[in-house]
């Protein structure tokens, strides 16, 4: 098995949104309405914005992958969460997801570790991670590298509305 994380490009755009779909669908697809699945797909994930959001230089994205085929990525930028304490310095997290296949391996750690740095890059600030509230997993996670609930949102999926915790990691915190 030959496995490479690499920086996505902005012509990664169609197989980070792609990844990003199947990952949606094998992590959460069997907890809503077929429609209201199918509805959320059809806007969640268009290209020409993840090529926009790369191109910018304000987004990137990492690509893990396993024998050429893409298996994992991590997104991050600015923050776009409702919290009334996130600044436009902010970073966030977007999302950080393995194929179901491939976890266990430490894959997940070492592409949070990846964004982290990017975000750090610029020097200390807060950062932000949405997380589903029965996640329980990606909360652990999150909590060992210092994050913590400071609120919580409704996201759409179609008619659904997700219950949906709010993470930070403010400046100076560290890993637990």
């Amino acid at each position: 098995m030959v496995a490479v994380i690499r920086r996505a490009t902005p012509d990664d755009a169609g197989v980070l949104c792609t990844l990003a779909e199947r990952t949606f669908v094998e992590t959460f697809g069997h907890l809503y309405p077929a429609d209201d699945l199918a509805f959320y797909l059809s806007i969640a994930y268009p290209v020409d914005v993840q090529r926009e959001q790369l191109e910018s230089g304000d987004y990137a994205a990492w690509l893990l992958e396993i024998d050429g085929e893409a298996a994992g990525f991590a997104f991050a930028g600015p923050c776009g969460l409702p919290h009334a304490d996130v600044r436009p310095e902010d970073g966030e997290l977007k999302r950080l997801y393995v194929l179901r296949e491939h976890q266990g391996g430490g894959w997940g750690g070492k592409l949070f570790a990846q964004a982290e740095r990017w975000l750090l890059e610029a020097g200390p600030r807060t950062l932000w991670i949405g997380v589903w509230s029965e996640n329980l997993g990606a909360q652990r996670f999150y909590g060992r590298h210092g994050f913590g609930k400071t609120g919580e949102y409704e996201f759409p999926v179609g008619r659904v509305r997700d219950r949906e915790f709010i993470l930070c990691r403010p400046v100076g915190a560290t890993a637990a």
